[in-house]
């Protein structure tokens, strides 16, 4: 439902208007109400993991226990970003096919790396203090904001962005420039979790 949020309004927003700038925020709008419902939707069922970086840091710090768990969420994050950009493409009669944007430039690849770090910091931080009942609106939010002040508008998610890549649209991104974003992804993700430690040692939480 993630990536039929982003790819759908990326597709309505293309064929309501011309200028450049009212696509993203119309994109950039839907996106941060779908991914706040979303989340308050499952986080008291799967906890609304709907990105395979979260999910290995949940891993990696104590929040998932066992390392089945966390492959067989990712597995599921990706095939429901495929299946979420095909149902999209679908209800705006829009092919399934691989998308022709070449996205991962250097400039975009370091937005990834502040996105995915900032997502994650903001994430950690709320649940390291005690303040989980905020990450939802707060995701959302920071998604939200992040569409303007990165190059990249602000993927952040692996399973997103394998998902945007069957479509060929304003939210597509090319195969060859999966990789290089969910490198990016990764060094974000690296890059909170120390940022957390410095900042909410464990033995801080309140």
């Amino acid at each position: 439902m993630l990536v039929t949020v982003v790819v759908g309004s990326g597709i309505m927003a293309q064929q309501l208007s011309t200028d450049m700038g009212l696509q993203l925020l119309e994109n950039s709008l839907a996106t941060f109400f779908g991914l706040t419902v979303l989340i308050l939707l499952f986080q008291q069922i799967s906890g609304s993991h709907l990105n395979p970086v979260v999910t290995l840091v949940e891993r990696l710090v104590g929040g998932m226990d066992r390392t089945g768990d966390a492959a067989a969420y990712i597995a599921a994050q990706v095939i429901g970003g495929l299946l979420g950009a095909v149902l999209a493409n679908a209800m705006f009669a829009q092919p399934t096919r691989w998308s022709t944007t070449d996205r991962a430039t250097p400039a975009h690849l370091l937005a990834e790396v502040v996105a995915t770090a900032g997502l994650l910091l903001v994430i950690l931080m709320l649940v390291r203090t005690g303040r989980a009942a905020l990450v939802a609106p707060a995701v959302g939010a920071y998604i939200g904001a992040a569409y303007w002040f990165t190059s990249s508008t602000s993927f952040a998610n692996p399973a997103v962005t394998i998902g945007r890549m069957i479509t060929d649209t304003f939210a597509g991104i090319a195969p060859g420039s999966v990789l290089p974003y969910v490198c990016a992804q990764l060094v974000g993700a690296t890059i909170a979790v120390a940022l957390v430690s410095a900042l909410a040692p464990r033995g801080r939480q309140r």
